[in-house]
This record gives C-alpha cells, structure tokens and sequence, in this order.
C-alpha cells in the first residue's frame, strides 16, 4: 500500500540527507506509528507521500501507483486519494462543520445528492452529527480535529496519515483521537501516524517505525513501543512492487 525503496532527498544548502536510502512497506489495513526526534526526517517523508517533495533517488509506489508518473498538474488529483489530517485542523473558518466536509466532496466532484447522503453519515462516524452547523470557532480542539478526520475520510481513501494529530490537544482528547483512528484503521484503511506522544504509541502497541538521523532504525512490526535512541538497522532489500506500465500513467490518478 505504501512502499518506499531506498529513497533519498537532500535539501539544497544541507550537508546531510533529510532521508537517507529510506525503505519501507506498509501493508494494506497496517496502522503504523512514524517516530523520531525532530529533524529525524519524518516530515520529508510524509511530504513524499503527498508529493510535496520528490526524492533525489529511489522509488516510491503509494496504493499501486507510481509517483514518478504523477506529473505535476496531476498532484491534486493524487491528494485526493489520500486521506490527510494535520495537527492545526486546517477548517476553513467561514463554513459551517457540514459545509467543510461537504467541500471536500464538492472538489471531489460529487454530486449534491451524494454530499447530502454522505456528510451526515461521516458526521454520525466522528460524533459531530449534533454539531454540523456550528463553526469552527464554536468548537473545542478536539471537536476541531473531528471536523479535518471527517473531512479527510469522506471520500474513503484506503489511505489516511496523520501528522502528529494530537500535538496540540490534552490527554483525554488525544486518546479520543486514536480511539477514532483505530476505528477507521478496523474499517480497512491504511493508516500512518507521526507522533511524539509515546503514551499513545506504547497504549496501542501497532507497528512503530523509528527514523534518525534520515534513517530507519528500528521496525517493530507488532507490539511496537516509542524508543529513540536506536543505531542504524542494517539495510534490507524491498521486495519489488511489480505494476505494468500502463496502470501507472496519471491519467488512472485522476479519474
């Protein structure tokens, strides 16, 4: 579902490489932790994810399409495949907890009707069908990043990360906020999370992933605990995605 084959990516004017021949796969229906200092590399990676940043070298194949044949004026329709939540809520101020999740799905291209059936139902998902004409401003953090989970799954993505979600919320809420990550992750969606809450990560005991230093030091793939301080884990080989040519031209991105 997302597989990163030792990618690289050196910002101009570093010395050092932000990631440093990086590989990774996430399952399918995986929920995954990505920890690490800051300045570790977790944030360049997610922006690999998104497209907001291409490698200098490796492959990346995310949900069977390779992003090397996304141009750029496919990135949009390529967002829109994934599902991203972000630790300042990004709501638009003006628009009602319906209306913003409805203009995900006006930019998707759904019709009335649809956003009419849907938007109550992912409401009903996050706990905000009682809330839906309220505005963000009327809202409590928490409410706030129930709002951006809804609006970012909505078009049911197979894929949702989540950049440190909880950073800015107290500890009831936080753990309100991975109670409904995990129960999207049951309903079959790949979920990535950045964090560095390690009372969540240890609570949950999914797969953790550690960066340092632009590198992957440590992989527990089940039962994972937060740990830092780790030295390079030795690099293994990716096993290879293969994908015909043709399923990976842009024009499958943006229909």
């Amino acid at each position: 579902m997302i597989l990163l084959d030792s990618v690289t990516k050196t910002y101009p004017g570093d010395s050092e490489p932000a990631l440093d021949h990086v590989s990774l796969h996430i399952e399918p229906n995986e929920f995954a932790f990505l920890v690490g200092k800051s300045g570790a590399g977790k944030s360049t990676l997610m922006k690999m994810i998104t497209k907001e940043e291409s490698p200098d070298s490796g492959k990346i194949i995310i949900g069977g399409i390779d992003l090397d044949y996304v141009k750029k004026r496919h990135i949009p329709g390529y967002r829109r495949r994934l599902g991203v939540v972000f630790q300042d809520f990004k709501l638009l101020p003006r628009r009602t907890v319906y209306e913003n999740v409805a203009f995900a799905l006006e930019i998707a291209g759904m019709s009335g009707k649809e956003i009419r059936r849907t938007v109550p139902k992912v409401l009903e998902l996050v706990d905000l069908l009682d809330q839906a004409k309220k505005f963000p401003d009327q809202l409590s953090g928490g409410q706030q990043q129930r709002v951006s989970i809804a609006r970012s799954v909505a078009r049911q993505p197979k894929i949702l990360i989540a950049d440190e979600p909880t950073a800015n919320l107290d500890k009831l809420t936080t753990q309100e906020i991975i109670g409904l990550l995990k129960k999207i992750n049951d309903f079959g969606t790949t979920i990535l999370v950045t964090t560095h809450n390690e009372g969540i990560v240890n609570n949950l005991q999914k797969r953790v992933i550690t960066l340092k230093n632009g590198k992957i030091v440590n992989d527990q793939k089940a039962n994972g605990i937060y740990k830092l301080d780790e030295t390079p884990a030795p690099k293994t080989p990716v096993r290879k995605v293969q994908t015909p040519g043709h399923a990976l031209r842009p024009r499958k991105v943006i229909q």
